[in-house]
């Protein structure tokens, strides 16, 4: 009599789920910072676990545990770009069909930061700010900041050197501070 898959799977399973528990968040808000939708980030984040579990599951995954975090920002970061280019492209044909204007609400807030906290002004001036930095800057701060990242690791999920993942850092720290810089004078930032 064979044991149940489930049963096998078991330990490795737990192992797995602890581990989900703990980056999951981080990688859900990189995944956020990467796409115009939460549901787009939540597929892409589902996307991007099936592949590493795919991967592991076929040997064809190199590296241990350790290498699990570059590959998702990795992973991540190429199906936020795919899905993108596949909504710009859809968005083109419907508008060839369509003589409507059909516009794309950008009303709902959709926050970035999932958070109990009382102070969802200062989430939404920071969310605000990182939004309009160029994303270069801005994924390299939620890698950081957020995703608690080395310059090294960012640099490897990024394709780019630490000292350019460190330089981005920097540059983008300055940049958000200037644009928060108005609300911290008003007294609207605490930052």
């Amino acid at each position: 009599m064979t044991e149940s898959p489930a049963k096998n799977l078991s330990p490795s399973a737990t192992a797995w789920r602890a581990w989900l528990q703990e980056m999951g968040p981080r990688l859900l808000l990189f995944a956020r910072q990467q796409t115009r939708s939460s549901e787009d980030a939540e597929d892409i984040f589902q996307d991007a676990l099936v592949k590493l579990v795919g991967k592991l599951q076929s040997g064809e995954f190199t590296g241990g545990q350790e290498a699990w975090m570059p590959y998702l920002y990795t992973t991540l970061r190429r199906l936020a770009i795919d899905l993108g280019r596949k909504d710009d492209r859809r968005r083109r044909r419907e508008d060839l069909v369509t003589t409507d204007e059909v516009g794309i609400s950008g009303d709902r807030f959709d926050p970035w930061f999932d958070s109990d906290s009382s102070d969802d002004e200062s989430r939404e001036l920071i969310e605000a700010g990182l939004k309009e930095l160029p994303d270069k800057f801005s994924e390299v701060i939620v890698m950081k900041i957020w995703g608690e990242r080395t310059f090294a690791q960012i640099g490897e999920a990024l394709d780019i050197s630490p000292n350019t993942a460190a330089s981005r850092y920097r540059y983008g720290l300055e940049a958000l501070k200037k644009k928060l810089g108005g609300a911290r004078r008003k007294g609207d930032l605490s930052i």
